[in-house]
């Protein structure tokens, strides 16, 4: 247990809980983040902030977590500003300096109003890891970070299906909740969304500029990894080992995950691109941990094949009940193990390598499949 990292987890509750509503179509559900972190230490400390009187009903589930509920009463009325970003920033900081023992904090938000909190963490020698919803996370928070995953990401997070390309958002099965907050659009620039109820408004966030900055272009993962063991070879002049590999894309892109890439394991991914050719594996110094090398010369899969299956069998099939059908066939069947955000995400890279054929039926109001 010395061993261990120590977690403290603060959660912006009003950030997440809003955003999983309005992006995602969900409600907020603690599992998928405790999984996450059971997996990278031992957490210490789980507190949450919030005007509860907003939440009501996510009390039991965060109490049956065992999260301590930090009460922020607001004052109804004119427009203010949450008084929880404050008093979580405090309270971290001063975790920070009482409980030294702690290695990790874990921010759990979206909001960038939180990003001079990641720096000072940082700056005192501090893992910070952080957790948001993609649709409503700042683009200025993730790259603060030292690992930063998204809910939508994590396993047990079941998005509703999205609406069909130019629908709007008054299809009907569309995504149709409106967002009742300014919180639950920060990372984003609302359009011409109603005025919302004073009741049913948390906080009033200033619409931020970086919104509206394009998406970064996502880097091919062979090329990635090729660029960061060339460079640390001309860097550190030394083996580049599978540990030291992981944590410097990390530090790269903080939110790097061989799942992203169809991937359970890093180690996974390595010999997927060794026996592409594009890198070579060594024994390194430590079992499992291998030394990566470049070749002089440079250089899915199974369940796209079991929906093909399934799909050829069905004709032609919508995609409500598809994935039940899938999991009937093989247990354990989950899109998320492979890195896609959503099954119609898994459904359209089958699409693309050429197992099925995947329309928008504006008759049955839903996307189809039918086998090619």
């Amino acid at each position: 247990m010395d061993h261990e990292d120590r977690i403290a987890l603060f959660i912006d509750y009003e950030n997440l809980a809003l955003g999983a509503r309005d992006s995602l179509g969900v409600n907020f559900d603690l599992k998928p983040i405790s999984d996450a972190l059971a997996e990278r230490g031992r957490v210490v400390v789980r507190r949450a902030y919030a005007d509860w009187s907003y939440f009501d009903e996510d009390r039991r589930m965060l109490t049956r977590s065992h999260v301590e509920l930090i009460e922020m009463p607001q004052r109804m009325g004119a427009s203010r500003k949450n008084a929880a970003d404050i008093k979580m920033a405090v309270d971290a900081i001063e975790l920070a300096f009482v409980r030294d023992y702690i290695s990790t904090f874990v921010v759990c938000t979206g909001d960038s109003d939180f990003t001079p909190l990641v720096h000072k963490l940082r700056e005192l020698n501090k893992r910070v890891i952080g957790f948001g919803v993609r649709d409503s996370t700042s683009a200025m928070l993730p790259p603060a970070c030292d690992e930063f995953l998204f809910y939508d990401n994590l396993e047990g997070v079941e998005p509703m299906p999205v609406e069909a390309p130019n629908r709007g958002r008054n299809s009907k099965r569309g995504r149709s909740l409106a967002p009742k907050s300014a919180a639950s659009t920060q990372g984003r620039t609302p359009k011409s969304a109603p005025a919302a109820e004073p009741e049913s408004e948390p906080r009033d966030l200033t619409t931020e500029t970086e919104v509206t900055e394009p998406e970064a272009p996502k880097v091919d993962v062979a090329v990635f990894v090729v660029q960061t063991v060339s460079g640390l070879q001309q860097s550190t002049g030394g083996a580049v080992t599978a540990s030291v590999l992981k944590r410097t894309l990390l530090r790269k892109d903080p939110t790097f995950s061989e799942s992203d890439h169809g991937f359970r394991a890093f180690g996974d991914l390595l010999e997927h691109l060794s026996n592409r050719g594009v890198i070579e594996l060594a024994t390194g110094p430590a079992k499992g941990d291998p030394e990566i090398l470049l070749p002089e010369a440079g250089g899915d899969s199974d369940a796209f094949a079991l929906l093909g299956d399934v799909v050829a069998e069905l004709g032609d099939t919508g995609m409500s009940g598809l994935k039940n059908r899938l999991q009937r066939r093989q247990p354990g069947f989950s899109e998320k193990k492979l890195g896609y955000g959503s099954f119609l995400q898994f459904c359209k890279a089958a699409q693309e390598q050429g197992r099925v054929d995947v329309q928008w039926s504006e008759t049955d109001d839903e996307y189809r499949l039918t086998p090619l």
